[in-house]
């Protein structure tokens, strides 16, 4: 198989990796291959394969991007698995990074092979939506790029050999119907592969004769589309969200002091957000929200009753895999 890699210049970025370091700048330039994840200084010239936003793709010659190859089929050319899975990139490349980073680590347990992976990640997409999540009238604003520019990629995945999809983003699941839309193969639900750990989970309610309680924590946004809600409210749960005045005076600041990188003023508030759902007597509380979920420091207390939607998303993504393994 050729050397294959891309230029975050390029509009897509993509890989089939096995055990690569993803602790990496994301502004460097990265080689994958079959089991390596190299950084390139000097890249030569080769042929890449590039999107448009109109969904067509055509090679190009690029001198000034990474090395790109893919499989000797063309009809898909980097995908040649039955179980390589398909990511369209989130809000960011270092949450995006950190889903690959959980996909690999846990899939390579047990002395088995990490599952191969296509990415796809778009700088101008990571904009839109950073920006749609930060509004507090998301909903007022028009979503029709990010909608077809989320669709573009999916059938590009489809068309490369991807044989399931997965978005590791909150905010790309409040369009996930209209994406999904056509689909021709497995597309997961975030939500859904949280509300159904939990099911699994066999809880307990917190107080006798109560439901199972099981909090939102979310901006606007996420919490607007209702996504969540549904799928937890599908399994049997009762959600306890944020009211109007947590949101205000802590959810929202919390936000607004982490984009001034106030992490310490971030943190409490966060804090003060997730002891009001506590208090309301819920299991766990859901950290719905991509720029929210790693703020707080890994042994604090509170997120002993968190859970992250990126790591039901990437248990499930690899439950599927080894199903499909076992089923060929």
């Amino acid at each position: 198989m050729l050397a294959m890699s891309m230029c975050y210049q390029s509009q897509t970025l993509l890989g089939c990796v096995s055990t690569p370091n993803l602790n990496r700048n994301p502004n460097h330039r990265y080689l994958f291959k079959s089991r390596s994840w190299k950084v390139l200084s000097t890249p030569p010239p080769s042929v890449i394969l590039n999107a448009d936003e109109s969904g067509d793709f055509s090679k190009k010659l690029l001198s000034s991007n990474l090395v790109a190859s893919g499989r000797n089929d063309p009809a898909t050319p980097f995908g040649s698995q039955g179980t390589t899975v398909g990511i369209i990139g989130g809000m960011s490349v270092d949450a995006t990074l950190k889903f690959l980073r959980k996909l690999v680590e846990l899939s390579s347990q047990d002395g088995q092979s990490a599952i191969p992976f296509l990415l796809c990640s778009d700088p101008l997409l990571n904009k839109e939506l950073l920006s749609y999540e930060r509004s507090l009238e998301s909903l007022k604003l028009d979503s029709s790029n990010i909608v077809q520019s989320l669709i573009n990629k999916r059938i590009f995945l489809e068309n490369s050999g991807a044989s399931c999809i997965v978005m590791p983003c909150n905010v790309s699941h409040c369009w996930y119907e209209q994406v999904s839309k056509g689909c021709s193969v497995p597309f997961l639900h975030m939500a859904e592969c949280v509300a159904k750990e939990l099911k699994e989970a066999k809880l307990k309610p917190l107080e006798a004769g109560s439901p199972l309680r099981i909090g939102v924590l979310a901006t606007n946004a996420t919490l607007a589309a209702g996504f969540y809600k549904e799928k937890l409210q599908n399994e049997g749960f009762e959600v306890v969200l944020p009211d109007r005045a947590t949101m205000e005076h802590t959810v929202i600041p919390a936000i607004e002091a982490l984009n001034r990188k106030d992490m310490e003023g971030t943190c409490n508030l966060l804090r003060i957000a997730l002891q009001v759902l506590l208090v309301r007597a819920v299991n766990f509380i859901i950290l719905a929200s991509d720029e929210i979920r790693d703020v707080l420091p890994h042994d604090d207390p509170l997120l002993k009753k968190c859970v992250d939607p990126m790591d039901a998303l990437a248990r499930s993504t690899i439950r599927w895999v080894r199903s499909s393994e076992d089923n060929t």
